[in-house]
């Protein structure tokens, strides 16, 4: 009998799903689960025929965090090196998508809980099913926030916010998820992977270099001082100046016409003939 795999990758369209694939667990973490998760990012963040990753859960959830039952064996053996790793593990995969030069959606198909949570909330975009719901669920079996949370949902939300989510613990639903800034966007159930397909389309449309480094400016930003910006936006900018992308988007507007990027954004003079 073949096990299915706990997380798929799908490529259509310039587009790199990665799919929780636990339904039956509402796609909570397990075992090596983390670790295939970050693989995958990998593996479609180096991959030149995708430009935008979107990530999601497969069934009625997003992602449940860990799996409580996984984690209480673990502490019933006191084997807390092994649950250390899990905790090290969604670093690599926070990380991945902090990191990657591609624009990243999580399209929330249900509820999002504890490190699921922080794996939507470190995605560029998110995206909501009316049924959704995100929490910050760690204090409910006596752990501290993760997976990038103490970081991301400040940022997110505020301070005030943020301490209100982490102290309380309750799930939050989709409309006011929205309200606080936690997702970008709610949609109905049923509209929801045609939204994304949408608005992930627009993006792959997008001149690839000039959306990684937004994404680079965005990232920097969250430490940087307005020197160190305006340093970053100088050499960003020479980049995008000497990229394939920028002669097309100039010559396009001049000639009132749509423009044609092509795929990496590649710089003039570097590019194969």
């Amino acid at each position: 009998m073949t096990t299915e795999p706990h997380v798929l990758i799908d490529v259509t369209d310039s587009v790199g799903t990665v799919t929780l694939n636990r339904p039956d667990r509402l796609n909570a973490f397990f075992g090596s689960m983390r670790d295939e998760i970050a693989e995958a990012l990998e593996e479609l963040a180096g991959r030149p025929d995708v430009r935008v990753v979107v990530v999601t859960g497969r069934g009625r959830a997003f992602c449940a965090g860990a799996d409580v039952s996984y984690m209480a064996d673990l502490l019933e053996r006191g084997a807390y090196d092994e649950a250390n790793l899990l905790v090290t593990a969604g670093r690599r995969v926070i990380r991945s998508i902090l990191e990657m030069p591609k624009p990243v959606i999580a399209a929330l198909n249900g509820p999002a809980a504890g490190g699921g949570a922080n794996l939507a909330l470190a995605c560029d975009l998110r995206i909501a099913s009316d049924r959704a719901l995100i929490g910050q669920t760690f204090n409910r079996i006596g752990l501290a926030p993760d997976w990038g949370g103490s970081w991301l949902v400040p940022r997110l939300v505020g301070r005030g916010r943020a301490a209100e989510l982490f102290f309380l613990g309750e799930m939050v639903d989709a409309a006011e998820a929205e309200r606080i800034g936690l997702v970008n966007r709610v949609v109905p159930h049923a509209d929801l992977e045609d939204a994304v397909r949408e608005v992930a389309g627009r993006l792959a449309a997008k001149p690839a270099l000039a959306l990684s480094l937004a994404k680079e400016a965005l990232r920097r930003s969250l430490s940087a001082s307005l020197d160190e910006m305006l340093d970053f936006e100088v050499r960003a900018q020479d980049a995008a100046f000497r990229s394939s992308d920028a002669l097309e988007g100039t010559r396009a507007f001049v000639e009132k016409r749509e423009p044609r990027f092509g795929r990496g954004g590649s710089v003039v003079g570097d590019e194969q003939s």
